[in-house]
């Protein structure tokens, strides 16, 4: 009883692992247009090995094992360029185009049907050891060399443009786009660890909305400061008026 027990839960598990192997080679063939047979897929498609060192290694690591399952994952880094945590979660249908330099955190969660480009970071900026890690939705396409930093999540069917760096939050359906450099206003601390050399945290606030708000409040003051001196000629101009009436009426 206990062996046909046994037997019926690894038929399961095979068949489970066939579906998935099937279902993410199609997926492969459908948004693929290079892709022209299973076999190719199965055989010289890097993202798809990763993923699959990925499921063993996160295995180990769940079986109480995490120092083999680091070093499945290292091997699976070291033969397919592509760097993914066993406790990272992925969803079904993942895409990996390409893939060489993408990097996937430790508490990174990735949904259904996300297609992600070469050099794509899913990165980290906290050293606390809880969640620090983006959280993909369902769908999201993020292009090239795109950064998705800290424990943010972007929302269902968003599109992540090339090279994009991605701090906040982004709404389902949305499309982020673009990523130029500025220097960033700060007292940095001495000695100091920034990960990634971004400092989400300063970075939260948008400076464009900094500057608005300071010319917002010096606007304030310069009308404050004109409702001063107008009162104050109306005043003047008052006592004037005043004194002259006086000195008519003598």
């Amino acid at each position: 009883m206990i062996l046909r027990r046994q037997a019926v839960g690894f038929i399961r598990k095979c068949r489970m692992a066939f579906m998935f192997l099937r279902e993410s080679i199609q997926a492969y063939r459908e948004r693929d247009p290079a892709a022209r047979s299973s076999a190719e897929v199965f055989f010289c498609y890097p993202g798809l090995h990763a993923v699959l060192w990925h499921r063993a290694a996160s295995r180990l690591w769940h079986a109480g094992a995490p120092s083999l399952g680091r070093f499945v994952a290292h091997l699976g880094r070291w033969l397919t360029g592509i760097e993914i945590h066993p406790a990272a979660k992925l969803g079904r249908r993942l895409v990996i185009d390409h893939g060489m330099g993408v990097v996937i955190g430790e508490t990174a969660e990735i949904g259904d049907d996300v297609y992600l480009y070469h050099q794509v970071t899913l990165g980290g900026t906290s050293l606390s050891h809880g969640k620090r890690h983006p959280t993909i939705g369902d769908g999201v396409i993020i292009g090239a060399g795109a950064k998705i930093l800290g424990a943010i999540t972007i929302g269902a069917g968003a599109r992540i443009g090339a090279n994009a760096l991605i701090i906040r939050s982004v709404p389902p359906g949305t499309t982020m786009v673009d990523a130029p450099a500025r220097p960033l206003d700060r007292q940095r601390r001495d000695p100091c660890f920034d990960a990634y050399g971004t400092p989400c945290a300063e970075m939260a606030v948008d400076p464009l909305l900094r500057e608005i708000e300071s010319l917002r409040l010096e606007l304030a003051e310069l009308e404050a400061r004109v409702g001063q001196m107008a009162a104050a000629r109306a005043q003047s101009v008052g006592a004037e008026s005043a004194r002259l009436s006086t000195a008519t009426a003598d």
